[in-house]
């Protein structure tokens, strides 16, 4: 079992200190030997940096309870690690038909996002104890007529939902700043909404989400654009502050609330300084994919990774391997890559990039890469390696210590 809770030990201390991954020819290497005898591709999850990140993230939330976002994590091993911790409370998952497996050992999970899964919402409505378990997101009157479809309130359990609110920054002169979930915005609409919906027989409205990924999930360190990035999250927390009090006002008024979600990986601070908050959502800081890496106020472990072996060398000063573009979702640009981290100023082909079966590489260390050597790999986000592989082995110190399911090792692909 994977437990994160024991105290470190004087060598886990020391690394707190000075952690071995902010010395690459000391912590690769040391991944290479403790997984050198396993077939790639090989995906390892450090336990030492995993235990780290999770306490930088309870540090970050400035004691607001985190909920442990699925979608970034998907293997149920950590999940539970991570949920033993103190600070951390329930899950936001991203399928309905997750959260059901989820439910049947967890008591506390939210959706994160609307389902119209009718199979899904059948095998809710006749579970009492999943019902008791499982908050739905909605944030339209369809969604509430669709389950009323499936089972109409007297024949069937109360069902638990939850709002999902814009909070995106709507700027004078930029316009829409952040991602498009929910239509609704201000105060008025979503008091409105949560009306119509503490009205409707068979619900209950118990929480509200609002995410801000115009702030959690954009880097602000480096690049050109990086002083309009801080100008633009600046507004944006300045106006989201007031508004999200507003709104939880509003809505409190009409039924009592039982959470407040807002938040991620990246907005952690922020989130911890807002009252109007009762908890925020993290889970790609856990893994520690390379996206954030681009962020001034944190940086984390790379607490997972994955190597491919070298197969051919089609050039002088390039090493190409077998496999590597396990590509994160968002806008197809460089960033989402996988990053080729050591042997150390690898980097891919502009006119290939990573691709689904091989992965050309050039940088000065390429040349010196002879065939059935490993190259490790940082992924862009976190919850997506998953989805290619059965398993993490868990690393400590030198050497692997357990192996880590992952949803697909356990039989099941949600999404």
């Amino acid at each position: 079992m994977l437990d994160l809770t024991d105290e470190l030990s004087p060598v886990q201390g020391a690394a707190a200190v000075a952690p071995e991954w902010e010395d690459p020819g000391r912590y690769w290497p040391r991944l290479s030997a403790a997984t050198g005898h396993l077939p790639a591709p090989v995906a390892v999850i450090d336990r030492e940096a995993l235990r780290y990140n999770a306490m930088d993230l309870l540090v970050r939330s400035g004691g607001l309870p985190i909920r442990v976002a699925s979608k970034s994590v998907r293997v149920r091993e950590v999940l539970d690690a991570v949920l033993r911790l103190p600070g951390f409370r329930g899950i936001l998952a991203f399928t309905l038909e997750e959260a059901l497996w989820l439910a049947e050992t967890h008591d506390d999970i939210v959706l994160g996002y609307p389902t119209v899964d009718r199979a899904a919402l059948e095998r809710l409505v006749a579970d009492e104890a999943a019902a008791r378990r499982i908050t739905l997101m909605v944030d339209d009157l369809v969604h509430l007529d669709l389950i009323d479809s499936v089972a109409g309130p007297g024949s069937r359990p109360e069902l638990r939902v939850a709002i999902d609110v814009d909070a995106s920054w709507r700027s004078p002169l930029l316009g829409h700043i952040g991602v498009r979930r929910s239509a609704l915005f201000s105060a008025g609409e979503v008091a409105a909404f949560a009306r119509k919906v503490a009205a409707r027989p068979g619900f209950r409205l118990v929480g509200l989400q609002m995410y801000d990924a115009q702030i959690a999930g954009q880097g602000d360190d480096g690049g050109p654009d990086a002083p309009l990035i801080r100008l633009v999250q600046s507004r944006s927390r300045e106006e989201l502050r007031e508004r999200r009090a507003a709104i939880a006002a509003a809505v409190s008024a009409v039924a009592p609330l039982e959470f407040l979600n807002g938040g991620g990986t990246g907005s952690l601070e922020f989130s911890g300084s807002d009252e109007s908050l009762t908890e925020a959502s993290a889970g790609s800081g856990l893994l520690g994919g390379h996206l954030f890496d681009g962020y001034r106020s944190f940086r984390p472990a790379p607490a997972a990774a994955f190597a491919f072996d070298v197969v051919r060398r089609p050039a002088a000063d390039i090493a190409t391997v077998l496999g590597g573009g396990w590509i994160a979702s968002g806008p197809a640009v460089a960033s989402r890559q996988p990053l080729p981290v050591w042997p150390a100023d690898l980097r891919t082909l502009p006119r290939e990039a990573a691709g689904e079966v091989q992965t050309p590489l050039r940088g000065p260390n390429a040349a010196t890469l002879g065939v059935g050597d490993r190259v490790w790999f940082r992924h862009a986000k976190s919850g997506e390696p998953a989805e290619r592989i059965d398993r993490y082995h868990l690393v400590s110190g030198d050497e692997v210590i357990d192996e880590l399911p992952t949803y697909r090792g356990e039989g099941k692909a949600f999404l």
